[in-house]
């Protein structure tokens, strides 16, 4: 007769059982990966149609004789946003290594950067309200509409951190193996200032090249 248990026993151990493990990417790394990937489509589409729409109105842009986009803001919310993820790679990178004081500290500067470029957001829509709305002309739809989708991303995004913030400050189960959540909200929050970079070149440079 067979040894019944020594097989089960060596088709359930710990060593059998790793085998078994899927390889490559977790699921869901692919899956922010994909949303992430599509809201790039998103904004690739609003990209472009303010580019299309810009060569179909001619040399005159902003039209109606609006004054083209100041810069002072925009380059302070860009000083506030792209090195905003820096902190968040330090803090995925400490975590890896089980250090989760580095990982709140990284957590909480992308927060404070991040409600930053919110603040300044807020102010530059108070100063540009009074020069155009969102249904002044073409220009200003396509202004607050692109600049407005790109703001709720950093509100998602800043929501994702905050809620890894408040884990980690309740003792949350991160580890330098248990730092997945942390990796998909820095993909996420990568996307977020990259595209902001595009949309600054968009909406705030090419008017005045």
């Amino acid at each position: 007769m067979t040894d019944r248990g020594g097989v089960v026993a060596a088709a359930t151990g710990a060593e059998a059982l790793s085998t078994e493990l899927p390889a490559g990417r977790p699921t869901g790394w692919w899956g922010m990966v994909m949303f992430v990937a599509t809201e790039a489509t998103l904004f690739a589409c609003l990209l472009g149609s303010y580019f299309y729409l810009r060569f179909q109105f001619g040399p005159e842009w902003p039209p109606g004789g609006l004054e083209k986009p100041k810069l002072l803001i925009p380059l302070l919310m860009t000083l506030v946003l792209v090195p905003s993820s820096l902190p968040v790679v330090w803090a995925e990178r400490g975590i890896r290594q089980g250090r989760r004081g580095r990982l709140r500290a990284g957590l909480a500067i992308t927060m404070v950067l991040g409600l930053s470029f919110m603040g300044l957001l807020v102010k530059e829509y108070s100063d540009d309200l009074k020069l155009h709305t969102l249904t002044t002309n073409v220009y200003g739809s396509l202004f607050y509409v692109i600049t407005g989708f790109h703001g709720l991303h950093v509100l998602v995004g800043l929501t994702m951190i905050g809620w890894l913030l408040a884990a980690s400050l309740r003792g949350g189960s991160f580890g330098s193996h248990r730092h997945e959540r942390v990796r998909n909200a820095a993909i996420y929050w990568h996307f977020v200032d990259t595209v902001w970079v595009a949309i600054l070149f968009t909406i705030y440079l090419s008017p005045r090249l």
